[in-house]
């Protein structure tokens, strides 16, 4: 009989001790935060470049290591649309988002939206190339004329200081690759004033269909150029092509900018001499991060630059560099 007693009143004593201990995680859970969830717009230039496509990875990328941020991806169809542009960012400001993350088309045309955004206090951040507005709260990109700079050196190192030389510039009203053309321009007429300046005032245009049109009259008019510089990754492409077309491929110090498939193989067969390569995975990334510490209300830089590197032959398999030229889209993008 003293057996049962004891036994029953361990019983009840273990479930005294169970519920105060339910009551007590009950109570904790209570009191844990609530972690709101962020809705952050991210608007590139344009979708059908392997540079938004980095863009896009690295903003997936930080929303799924924050694990309370949903990414809404959407750009123009074309990177000459900028009236598209404008109505992706005022279509973000009517469904009330929480941020946005924008590579603005026109550097000028994009400021009266980027404004209104403030003004509904939707905070911005400009990533990529630059905007004539004081309203945006980060910009995030490659230090663009340095990058032309770096261009222009190793551009005069293979020329050994002289020889012909054409840009063909990318589009007007772009702030990072206008940048990047005055810092080729500037930095070669500085360094290297034996090398001529056959042509600088040809634009390819959005596409690669585009580039490649102007391309092809550019070494027609200038048969003698031995050197050339493009400044983004369509406008590269559409002079590979070009050079590929009439045999000259390899045959001229053609530096380019941005990594791509077929700019890497070009690289790799010796047709461009030399990539600028930024990183753009880097840039999605930091901008959907650097978002959510303004929502936060935390400070953030106004300028973060995220770096761009010379790729050759010669460095190009190194690890660092690989990663650059292949970034692991297929880890954060489904098609």
């Amino acid at each position: 009989m003293k057996h049962w007693v004891i036994l029953i009143f361990s019983l009840l004593l273990g479930l005294l001790g169970c519920n105060k201990q339910d009551q007590k995680q009950a109570q904790t859970e209570t009191e844990k935060p609530i972690v709101k969830t962020f809705t952050i717009a991210v608007i590139p230039k344009g979708t059908n470049h392997e540079f938004w496509k980095s863009i896009h990875a690295g903003a997936i990328k930080a929303a799924r290591e924050m694990g309370n941020v949903n990414i809404d991806w959407k750009g123009p169809q074309k990177e000459d649309d900028r009236d598209a542009q404008i109505t992706v960012v005022e279509d973000f400001i009517s469904k009330r988002v929480d941020g946005i993350v924008l590579a603005p088309l026109d550097n000028t045309a994009l400021a009266r939206p980027v404004a209104d955004a403030s003004s509904n206090n939707i905070p911005v951040v400009i990533i990529d190339s630059g905007l004539e507005s004081d309203v945006y709260r980060s910009f995030i990109s490659t230090d663009n004329f340095k990058a032309g700079a770096m261009a222009a050196k190793e551009m005069g190192k293979l020329c050994n200081g002289q020889g012909k030389a054409l840009i063909m510039r990318y589009m007007e009203g772009s702030a990072s690759t206008m940048e990047r053309e005055n810092g080729f321009l500037q930095t070669l007429k500085l360094d290297f004033p034996e090398i001529e300046i056959l042509s600088d005032n040809q634009y390819a245009g959005p596409t690669t269909e585009t580039a490649l049109q102007t391309a092809e009259n550019l070494l027609i008019r200038f048969p003698q150029a031995n050197a050339i510089f493009c400044p983004n990754e369509s406008s590269t492409f559409g002079m590979l092509k070009a050079l590929r077309d009439i045999n000259k491929a390899g045959n001229v110090q053609f530096i380019g900018f941005d990594a791509s498939r077929v700019l890497v193989e070009g690289l790799k067969a010796g047709e461009i001499k030399g990539l600028i390569v930024q990183n753009p995975l880097k840039m999605g990334y930091l901008g959907v991060k650097t978002m959510v510490s303004i929502l936060k209300g935390e400070t953030v830089e106004k300028v973060i630059e995220t770096g761009a590197e010379l790729v050759t032959q010669e460095n190009m398999a190194q690890p660092e560099i690989a990663e650059l030229l292949n970034p692991p889209l297929d880890q954060y993008l489904v098609d």
